[in-house]
């Protein structure tokens, strides 16, 4: 990102990540855990519904619960654009191969294009002012700049977290998203509130969307001593599903020491590492070698994300393949927020070597930019332009990556269609999915766990 024009040498967002390495002093030197109160939850229907005029039998009463499975039929679709509509049948919020049971609710489709429901891998809601007055930003020179600013926005923001959090997190949901991996600040400036707000919102929409997050040190978790206290405090009494840290040669100066520190907690209390990785050429690559030797040292295969990795992408091809072996030999996960040709992640070289890549949003409305929007599938048309695809199958690509990519770092069943699949997918008009992530039209209807849970565009409470 170019500096603002009427700010000659002010850092955005994007300009921070393209040069963070140079900004903060870099020369100087997962499956993940599932989140403990997240669920793929079948109730709370907003369904408009009939009685199916099926001829099947009506289902039977389970013999445990001893009560009758919970039925819909989503009518007259077209599962990833087929030219064919058909029906979806969902029994219990999964996907089924079956006929639609009598008496089941029927939910008409009107010959739209059904696709699977994505996956926010990297969000950031505890920072976000969105819903609120307009924020005028100020130059930043640097992480410590934003970090700076992240605490003054913090302190003027009359809404709490909770609120705030919840507003973005319920437009994800009406946007198509069935998961998040939400990252909230933990810092001495906030003690646990950002945790707290987002878990706050998370329980507000379980029916509605699946959440796991990460108690980000986004001050850094050595140079702001009380950090790692707040990062035990939040594994240990459950509040948070991995643990973070961020550049630790870049911006923390101490490699060992937060990796050590990072690595402990979350042995200790047995959740997951998502560490932000912004430095680039070999500052990035020792950081990340490091990563990889905890991983290995604490046999913490699958528990383990790092997200943007920024030196990663210009790595020659020989580079790349060995880097890429080992994180698929310790499961290593990686999100990509596809911020630029030149820092997006090679996702197709990386699975070549079984490493999952996800797809995210970042930071939304907060104090480091004005923009994002929580939609992912806009995430996954802006991963095509970066990408400079132009074919049908890069472009369908790009959605998958957004859709089961994210699924598989944060350890979620695909929610491909497939009969047993869980039952989260989106209604849109359109003719197939390449001209759906060129597009990107209002996604009509919403499902989650078989359930209606948004309409037009707009969250149903």
């Amino acid at each position: 990102m170019q500096p603002s024009p009427s700010s000659p040498g002010a850092l955005s967002r994007r300009t921070m990540l393209a040069g963070a390495a140079a900004l903060a002093g870099a020369t100087a030197a997962a499956t993940a855990v599932p989140a403990q109160a997240a669920t793929t939850p079948t109730g709370g229907g907003a369904e408009a519904a009939a009685t199916a005029a099926s001829p099947s039998a009506s289902p039977a009463a389970s013999p445990v619960s001893g009560r009758r499975p919970k039925a819909v039929v989503f009518r007259d679709v077209r599962p990833f654009g087929a030219a064919r509509a058909t029906d979806l049948v969902v029994v219990d919020g999964r996907i089924s191969a079956g006929p639609a049971p009598r008496g089941a609710k029927v939910v008409d489709g009107g010959g739209r294009i059904a696709l699977p429901s994505l996956v926010d891998a990297h969000i950031h809601p505890d920072k976000t002012t969105w819903g609120g007055s307009w924020v005028s930003r100020k130059p930043a020179d640097g992480i410590a700049d934003y970090v700076a600013q992240d605490v003054e926005l913090f302190r003027a923001q009359r809404r709490p977290v909770a609120e705030r959090a919840y507003g973005l997190m319920s437009r994800a949901v009406a946007r198509g998203t069935r998961a998040m991996r939400a990252h909230a600040d933990v810092a001495p400036a906030y003690g646990l509130a950002g945790a707290e707000g987002v878990a706050e919102a998370r329980e507000r929409l379980r029916h509605a969307l699946d959440v796991q997050i990460v108690a980000f040190p986004q001050h850094g978790v050595v140079r702001t001593p009380g950090t790692a206290a707040l990062l035990e405090r939040a594994a240990r009494e459950g509040l948070v599903d991995m643990i973070g840290g961020i550049d630790p040669i870049g911006f923390d100066r101490a490699l060992d020491e937060q990796l050590d520190l990072v690595f402990g907690i979350a042995d200790r209390h047995g959740v997951g590492v998502d560490i932000h990785l912004h430095d680039r050429g070999e500052t990035g690559l020792k950081a990340l070698r490091g990563i990889v030797d905890r991983t290995r040292a604490l046999s913490l295969a699958g528990k383990v994300t790092v997200s943007h990795v920024f030196c990663l992408p210009g790595l020659s091809d020989r580079e790349l393949g060995s880097v890429a072996a080992d994180l698929g030999e310790q499961d290593i996960a990686l999100t990509t927020v596809a911020p630029s040709d030149s820092l997006v992640l090679p996702v197709a070289r990386l699975r070549e070597h079984g490493v999952r890549v996800g797809l995210g949003s970042d930071g939304v409305r907060d104090s480091w930019s004005p923009f994002g929007n929580a939609d992912m599938l806009h995430r996954a048309h802006l991963l095509g332009w970066v990408t400079d695809v132009r074919l049908d199958d890069e472009l369908a690509e790009c959605y998958r990556v957004a859709a089961h990519g994210g699924a598989d770092v944060m350890g979620l069943a695909r929610a491909d269609l497939a009969p047993g699949a869980p039952a989260d997918f989106v209604l849109v008009r359109g003719e197939c999915l390449p001209q759906v992530v060129v597009d990107m039209p209002r996604r009509d209807v919403v499902v989650h766990g078989g359930a209606v849970v948004a309409r037009d565009g707009e969250f149903l409470d």
